[in-house]
């Protein structure tokens, strides 16, 4: 069964309230799917906080940092799942992003 979830992406919250005020996505999603939208928002706090730390190695490149890798791909995931679960508007607001490939969003 699905509900209605609102996703912030800045404080990485999935709430079923719409009163916070920095929500950005309106999704409908299982338990499951929360779940797994849960955790790849933990990965990428835990990408976030690799790549902070790298970022003090003055002579390792960004494209060669396989925590900057990481982060990007939990990205992408994070919004096919917010395109896929999305509502109308969710989904519009991330086509305009053009974030994703076509594959992604169907």
């Amino acid at each position: 069964m699905t509900k209605k979830y609102y996703v912030s992406l800045s404080s990485g919250e999935i709430n079923q309230s719409n009163t916070a005020s920095d929500w950005n996505y309106a999704i409908e999603a299982t338990d499951e799917e929360v779940e797994k939208l849960r955790t790849y928002l933990d990965q990428r706090a835990s990408s976030d906080w690799s790549s902070f730390w790298r970022s003090h190695i003055p002579y390792l490149e960004y494209h060669h940092d396989s925590q900057n890798d990481m982060y990007d791909k939990t990205t992408v995931e994070i919004y096919t799942m917010l395109y896929q679960l999305g509502d109308n508007e969710t989904k519009s607001h991330i086509k305009q992003m053009n974030i994703l490939s076509s594959d992604r969003m169907e």
